[in-house]
């Protein structure tokens, strides 16, 4: 895997309360990921951006919602895909980057 493609792996942190108390909890991460992403493409990634030692990753296709009706057409949302990452012990992500 070249280091191109796994810097476009992960988008974004997934931020909600479910995921906060994960992180707190668990030290379980969420991150919202390409959809042609495979587990070991995740996990390379998240060692590479954030210097960590990945211990599990679980992915989870998330379907699109469907939202208000403009005319004769429902509008929908895109489908997209979000891993829960565990680390292992003694290893931490600070998305804040406090110091």
């Amino acid at each position: 895997m070249s280091q191109e493609r796994l810097m476009k792996v992960l988008l974004a942190p997934h931020v909600s309360e479910k995921s906060l108390g994960l992180g707190d909890a668990n030290k379980q991460f969420v991150f919202r990921i390409d959809r042609t992403a495979t587990k070991q493409e995740v996990k390379d990634a998240v060692e590479l951006m954030f210097d960590v030692k990945v211990n599990d990753v679980r992915t989870v296709n998330v379907k699109g919602k469907t939202k208000g009706q403009t005319g004769r057409n429902a509008g929908r949302r895109a489908n997209w895909k979000k891993a829960y990452v565990s680390l292992q012990d003694g290893f931490d992500i600070d998305f804040m980057g406090a110091e």
